[in-house]
């Protein structure tokens, strides 16, 4: 065997080394294996942060952060059950003048309407003296029933019963000091306590507001 064969000058073209082999398989795995390289490099490069928007890592191994942690969440929890030192006095405060501003309110409603049955009492006090004359004459019998001014009577009296005005002071009533003035006493045994045995002059009242009190005879019990 000459030297030139034995350096394998000898060979065809069909035949392939070993060390040919081996140099195409690196050859042919050499691109795959930069495209994997690459990609997890740009995996690496940048993560999605907590917004959904993507922050750069700064190694292998990322771990995003949760803003809501059990620490945080704990904390929450534990601020709503358990209120800040103050929070109870506070809510007295508030409770408190909550309370004064309804009663403020309620007082201010009663006040007005205080002041408008005043204000219509001014106006009827000026019926009264008429209203006193048809007593009167009823009790005299001069407004005999389906006489000419029966009807035009129970106008009136139904106008200003509408309008508020009550009338008081009726024989057979308890003497009440409120509300009755005494022109004349009297005993009489069949009484048990004060009572009304005459009204001289009806009162009224309009609304809660006493317009006039009552004139009576009363009988005392002896």
């Amino acid at each position: 065997m000459t030297e030139d064969t034995a350096n394998g000058e000898g060979r065809g073209p069909d035949d392939v080394t070993p060390e040919g082999e081996g140099a195409e398989q690196s050859a042919s795995s050499t691109p795959a294996g930069s495209d994997a390289t690459a990609d997890a490099a740009a995996d690496q490069a940048s993560v999605p942060g907590v917004d959904g928007a993507f922050v750069e890592a700064e190694g292998p191994d990322v771990e995003t952060t949760d803003p809501m942690d059990e620490e945080l969440q704990d904390l929450i929890e534990q601020t709503r059950a358990e209120p800040v030192e103050g929070d109870s006095e506070h809510l007295a405060d508030l409770k408190r003048v909550t309370a004064e501003y309804a009663n403020y309110r309620k007082r201010t409603e009663a006040n007005r309407e205080i002041e408008r049955q005043r204000a219509v009492g001014d106006v009827v006090k000026g019926i009264l003296p008429v209203l006193d004359d048809l007593d009167r004459a009823e009790k005299h019998g001069d407004l005999a029933e389906g006489g000419p001014l029966t009807a035009i009577v129970a106008k009136l009296r139904t106008n200003v019963e509408r309008i508020g005005l009550v009338k008081v002071g009726a024989v057979g009533d308890a003497f009440d000091p409120q509300v009755h003035e005494a022109i004349f006493q009297k005993p009489n045994p069949e009484v048990q306590v004060d009572t009304v045995a005459d009204v001289v002059e009806s009162g009224y009242y309009i609304g809660e507001t006493l317009l006039r009190a009552a004139k009576v005879v009363v009988d005392k019990p002896e």
